[in-house]
């Protein structure tokens, strides 16, 4: 069995939980399915003991950042949020149930394995990415510098880039398929006062041919 796979049966995910309606109509998995998920983090200074590790987002980490992520994970909400809007999709249980955070197995992991688990999932059914749409909602650390090392005169360095060659490579899809975007939270509640960072995907699936 796959780490945090859980068994459909314990959630009623099973054949007639749809009652009277005729089964056959259900046995066709339908052409596109579409998925949506969230998740927020507490953010705090790196001297926190439920601080986890370094700041990462997408798979990206940003090491010089003050404020590190409060999660039994590594608390990547981007990770997070898409692995959710997957399994939403596929209407299965959310990723507090594959991966609980009583389980002390997914304490301090790199999510890149719920990842792997979400995109097992999505294969074994038939399915493939159509597209992703990534909105990252976060007061700091800034996704555009001018002043980065690899940052040109007529082009900045866009951290965004990078999150979306890992989902890519974690989804096995092209990236034109996959968009992150952030926003700040216009210095309002707990978002915008750099306490916290959140997180909302859609994801779309069309059948594999």
């Amino acid at each position: 069995m796959h780490a945090g796979v859980v068994d459909e049966r314990a959630f009623g995910l099973h054949a007639g939980a749809a009652g009277a309606l005729d089964a056959a109509q259900w046995a066709q998995e339908p052409p596109m399915r579409i998925g949506h998920g969230f998740d927020i983090h507490r953010i705090a200074p790196h001297g926190d003991t439920k601080v986890g590790g370094p700041f990462t987002i997408g798979g990206v980490v940003f090491a010089d950042f003050e404020l590190g992520i409060v999660a039994h994970s590594d608390g990547d909400m981007i990770y997070h949020s898409l692995v959710d809007s997957i399994f939403c999709a596929l209407t299965l249980p959310d990723i507090g149930q594959f991966f609980p955070d009583t389980d002390p197995r997914w304490k301090g992991v790199a999510s890149d394995v719920f990842m792997q688990e979400a995109f097992r999932q999505m294969d074994q059914r038939g399915y493939r990415v159509g597209n992703i749409d990534v909105t990252l909602i976060a007061q700091a650390p800034r996704m555009i510098l001018r002043d980065h090392p690899l940052a040109t005169a007529e082009r900045p360095f866009d951290h965004k880039r990078a999150m979306i060659d890992n989902l890519a490579a974690l989804l096995q899809c092209p990236t034109n398929r996959i968009n992150v975007k952030a926003r700040t939270h216009e210095e309002v509640d707990a978002v915008g006062e750099k306490r916290a960072i959140s997180c909302h995907v859609v994801t779309v699936f069309e059948r594999k041919s």
